[in-house]
């Protein structure tokens, strides 16, 4: 797999290298299916939509509260921590290693929460990324798109991701957030 995607690297960046004198009525552009369907306005909508969900509304107030209650325990010891025995100390440290362990449970239950968002966007937007480029490759007669991540280094011109953007921000006008 790694094998492959150095070839597929070096494949692109000889295409590209070369695109003038080989191709010289060919045109070459890069794009990024990812980036194209996150910057959507309908994605953006809906990301805010989904963020705004009780569930991970509810899971963020308590990641917010469970680093008060660290900082509160922090502060606690630095101020307390000298009048301490060391039973104290340790009864401190153990109540302190939950708080945290809490609070990166919280935070690994909203990351996968907004991946999974993310994720459902991408599938849910794909079809329509693909016919968008579709136009925009019609339209500007493209011969070769190439995928941004496995590019190296191009020039910014022939990075068709805005025109995708904008071609999909007309066709599919931002829908109503509130409707499930």
């Amino acid at each position: 797999m790694r094998n492959l995607k150095a070839v597929c690297q070096l494949l692109a960046v000889t295409i590209l290298s070369f695109s003038n004198s080989i191709f010289a009525e060919e045109k070459v552009a890069v794009f990024d299916a990812s980036t194209a369907i996150m910057a959507s306005n309908s994605a953006q909508a809906r990301i805010k939509s989904a963020l705004e969900r009780s569930d991970i509304v509810a899971l963020k107030a308590k990641i917010e509260g469970l680093a008060a209650d660290l900082q509160g325990l922090e502060k606690e010891a630095e101020s307390k921590r000298l009048t301490w025995s060391k039973e104290e100390i340790a009864e401190h440290n153990k109540k302190r290693e939950y708080a945290r362990a809490d609070y990166e449970l919280a935070g690994r239950k909203y990351q996968a929460e907004t991946q999974q968002i993310q994720q459902s966007i991408v599938q849910e937007f794909q079809p329509k990324t693909e016919a968008a480029l579709k136009l925009v490759i019609e339209s500007e007669d493209i011969t070769l798109v190439l995928r941004r991540e496995v590019i190296i280094h191009f020039s910014p011109k022939l990075d068709i991701t805005a025109k995708v953007v904008d071609l999909m921000n007309k066709v599919a006008p931002v829908e109503d957030s509130s409707a499930p």
